[in-house]
C-alpha cells in the first residue's frame, strides 16, 4: 500500500466542495488515514512549497495557500500517488480531463482545487510536515 498527500486548497474550501471532493477518491477507492482543517501562516506555505522558492510564481503560490483554510488528507492505496494525480487532472485546469476535479472545480492554474504528491519521496516529506506517526491511522 502506498501513501500520498493530498490538500483541497483555499478556493476549493471557499466554494464549499470539500464533500464531493472527499467522495470522489474515496469513490475510487483510495482510503483516507488521516485528515484535518489547518490555516498555514506565510511562513509555513513557504516551508512547504521550498521546492519552488526560486519560480516566479512562489509568492503568488504561498500568498494565496496562506488566504484560508485548506483541508490535509494522507491517501492510502495502491498506486495512491499515480491515481490521485489521475482523478485531480492536470495541472491547468484548461488542460485537465472532463471528469477530474481540476476540470470541475479549479479555476486557474494558481487557484487549481487540490494538490497531491507526486513521488513517494515527496509523498514522504509532505505526509511528515502536516501529520505525527500517531495520526495515521492503521486500517489494515
Amino acid at each position: 500500500m502506498e501513501r500520498t498527500l493530498s490538500i483541497i486548497k483555499p478556493d476549493a474550501v471557499s466554494k464549499g466542495v470539500m464533500g464531493k471532493i472527499i467522495d470522489r477518491f474515496e469513490r475510487e477507492g483510495l482510503k483516507i488515514v488521516a485528515m484535518k482543517m489547518v490555516k498555514l501562516t506565510k511562513e509555513e506555505a513557504k516551508a512547504f512549497y521550498s521546492v519552488h522558492r526560486d519560480k516566479p510564481f512562489f509568492d503568488s503560490l504561498t500568498d494565496f495557500m496562506s488566504s484560508g483554510p485548506v483541508v490535509v488528507m494522507v491517501l492510502e492505496g495502491e498506486k495512491a500517488i499515480e491515481r490521485n494525480r489521475e482523478i485531480m487532472g492536470a495541472t491547468n485546469p484548461k488542460d485537465a480531463a472532463p471528469g477530474t476535479l481540476r476540470h470541475q472545480f479549479a479555476t486557474d492554474v494558481e487557484k487549481n482545487a487540490v494538490h497531491g504528491s507526486d513521488a513517494p519521496e515527496t509523498a514522504q516529506r509532505e505526509i511528515a510536515f502536516f501529520f505525527s506517526e500517531q495520526e495515521l491511522v492503521r486500517l489494515t
